[in-house]
């Protein structure tokens, strides 16, 4: 014993039913355990029983060995979870040996498993009755997570920095169980920023007449990214990239230079966008706005290309608004679009998404080829003019080189936006989401618009589901409804008839819906978890400069969850990802079906001329294997299509789609049958 005598640091008591817990420690290190029972005698009170405890085995030692610990030590503590009765006898008992101790706060988790922890007023954490220490209030915290199911390593760091930081257990606890506590759901705010951009005078726009007139009764100066634009060469032809913020003001400009060349006879817009939606909205805003300039407006989407009616669809019009596939559809199937003037491409950063990026970057150069071809041939034509649109491109200078064209960057957020981030099951997320929207509608901006609310989900299904159990009014919106369906439903958004929409990625694109409210019900999709640009593109949806005074965005994280075995992260990995990721590189790797896929496109639409326009796509394809792979297939025949080598690009069929479906007429499987087998595979990617 006199060994460990002498290495004692600190003596520490705390007092449980008629015993003390006795612990030395050394250096922050338990070096002795024991148990201490006093006795009462005519001196007052004195040591009865002590015993060393290894474990569960005790070992009895005499009891003044107890003397000798407390005479050694450094200093003397006793907690203060001891009875009062309890503090007072150990006190007693030390002075008749001329021996001082210190009641202090330590945690009573500790103390009952004979380790040390004082406790201070920074450093203790509230539970429902008393305080612990930190140490103790993250085992308790871990418990409560195994009773949720697994959560990451980034989404428990995120509840322990939470715990620490506001020192309280249960308000953590109530989180999980899905209770709205603005402080700790809040993970960051997006700050509201303005570049100090000189605005450009409306009336010092050279533009044709008409259009100068809308322009100047609408506005007095061009917003910033608008007047870059201009003072960059917008309206002396230049190609632009343009990159900022949604709302910032866009799409104005590509509707300057289009229509202002439509005008003047130097050729039509081409206004092209990835979905559907958008595109009849575009066109729906563009005949209302541009019919009384003279202007024909039209629509070439997807529905067209398939039915290939050509009914709804004038190529001879001044004003084609369209999706990408529609578009390439026209060029694969030789449409004669006519002078195109200007080309606007919005949401250019679908280029680096795997199954779109490749047939956008296609499209791109078979337009190209289309409108130099075109000027060679005229002489009343000089070609086209590009805008390419994007709010969300993590390499701008390179893709600006790429594409040729002027970089128009402008970093504006017009609205500060604050980001929460909250975990919950999938019962628990549609509770959640009703409280949201009803506390947005129920506000109402210093600008006189109520509250509204886009929840992004990532299947139709999952659309209606939410939408039923929401309180207030609100409506699902996706491709699968029909046209009249989706534009009552804008209109109502508009008129502050809904309290919410709630959508898949038929709104990500830019449907201009005023909400100033977004909701994450899934990370995902479909069965991808969103990328960077999309989660950026999506949040940026939430806040109106017009409407609203700040934007709000809520994830909905459900702890160890995905919505597909393809999925390799879970969705709390995926919500930290994305709030701290940044912006992914806009860039195309194509394998040899995509490039195989992009080059009979090419050979259809200019022949032998096809691997110049592989040559200029951002994407790399070799030419001379592509080829060979598509003579080995019998789609081209020289560097001439076959009819089914017409029919496959006709239709946008990736070579393994193609292959399915020739298999399965082989096999002489009924058409359904064949279909079926078709979305099994598309299912299985």
């Amino acid at each position: 014993m006199s060994q460990q005598v002498a290495q004692v640091g600190t003596l520490f008591l705390h007092g449980s039913r008629d015993r003390y817990q006795v612990v030395v420690l050394r250096d922050g290190e338990r070096v002795f355990r024991g148990q201490l029972e006093v006795k009462e005698t005519d001196a007052g009170p004195r040591p009865a029983k002590f015993k060393k405890k290894h474990g569960p085995t005790e070992e009895p030692r005499r009891p003044d060995e107890f003397i000798e610990l407390a005479r050694n030590a450094s200093r003397i503590r006793i907690s203060e979870q001891t009875s009062k009765h309890g503090r007072k006898e150990i006190k007693e008992l030390l002075s008749g040996y001329q021996l001082d101790a210190l009641v202090v706060r330590t945690c009573r988790l500790c103390a009952r498993n004979s380790r040390y922890s004082p406790i201070t007023d920074e450093t203790a954490i509230d539970t429902d009755h008393e305080q612990i220490c930190p140490d103790c209030a993250l085992l308790e915290l871990e418990r409560e997570l195994s009773y949720k199911g697994e959560f990451t390593t980034a989404a428990q760091e995120r509840l322990e920095e939470l715990l620490l930081d506001v020192r309280d257990l249960q308000r953590i606890v109530n989180l999980l169980q899905g209770q709205l506590d603005p402080e700790l759901t809040k993970f960051d705010e997006i700050s509201a920023t303005v570049d100090d951009v000189n605005p450009f005078p409306t009336s010092d726009l050279d533009l044709h007449p008409k259009l100068k007139n809308s322009v100047t009764n609408k506005f007095e100066t061009l917003l910033p990214v608008q007047s870059l634009s201009v003072r960059n060469g917008l309206l002396d032809g230049e190609d632009q990239l343009v990159v900022s913020a949604t709302a910032t003001g866009k799409t104005l400009i590509g509707e300057l230079a289009g229509i202002n060349r439509a005008l003047n006879g130097h050729g039509k817009l081409l206004f092209l966008v990835p979905l559907v939606a958008l595109a009849n909205q575009k066109h729906e805003d563009f005949k209302k706005r541009y019919s009384q300039f003279g202007l024909d407006v039209t629509l070439r989407v997807g529905a067209s290309r398939i039915s290939d009616s050509g009914s709804s669809f004038d190529p001879s019009a001044d004003v084609i608004v369209g999706t990408y596939e529609g578009i390439d559809h026209a060029l694969r199937t030789g449409k004669n679009l006519g002078d195109i003037g200007t080309v606007v491409i919005d949401e250019v950063h679908t280029l680096k998404e795997p199954e779109r990026g490749h047939r956008l970057d296609g499209l791109i150069s078979r337009l190209k080829y289309y409108t130099e071809d075109r000027s060679k041939r005229s002489d009343s034509y000089d070609g086209a003019q590009w805008i390419y649109l994007s709010a969300t491109v993590g390499n701008p200078q390179w893709l600006a080189s790429k594409l040729e064209s002027t970089l128009i960057e402008f970093e504006e957020r017009p609205v500060p936006i604050d980001r929460h981030v909250t975990f919950a099951d999938a019962l628990e997320k549609t509770r959640i989401e009703n409280r949201l929207v009803k506390r947005a509608f129920d506000q109402e901006s210093s600008k006189g618009y109520r509250g509204q609310t886009i929840i992004f989900t990532n299947s139709r299904r999952r659309c209606h589901e939410v939408s039923r159990k929401l309180q207030y009014n609100s409506a699902p919106y996706h491709a699968g409804l029909d046209y009249k369906r989706r534009k009552r439903v804008e209109e109502q958004f508009a008129e502050q008839e809904l309290a919410a929409v709630v959508t898949t990625a038929a709104l990500a694109a830019g449907v201009d819906f005023p909400a100033s409210q977004v909701i994450f019900d899934t990370l995902a999709m479909g069965i991808e978890w969103l990328s960077v640009q999309e989660f950026s593109q999506m949040l940026g949806r939430a806040g109106r400069p017009d409407y609203h005074d700040r934007g709000t965005v809520y994830m909905l994280v459900e702890p160890d969850c995905s919505y597909h075995n393809s999925m390799e992260m879970t969705e709390d990995e995926v919500a930290f990802k994305l709030l701290k990721g940044e912006m992914e590189d806009v860039r195309n790797v194509y394998d040899e079906r995509a490039g195989a896929e992009e080059t009979l496109a090419n050979i259809v639409v200019a022949g032998k001329r096809a691997k110049r326009l592989n040559d200029r796509m951002l994407g790399e394809i070799d030419t001379t294997r592509s080829v060979g792979k598509l003579l080995e297939w019998e789609f081209i025949d020289g560097l001439r299509p076959t009819p089914l080598g017409r029919a496959v690009t006709r239709h946008f069929l990736s070579p393994d789609d193609a292959f399915r479906y020739l298999d399965g007429i082989r096999k002489g499987l009924d058409p359904y049958e064949i279909v079926a087998e078709q979305e099994l595979a598309e299912d299985d990617r």
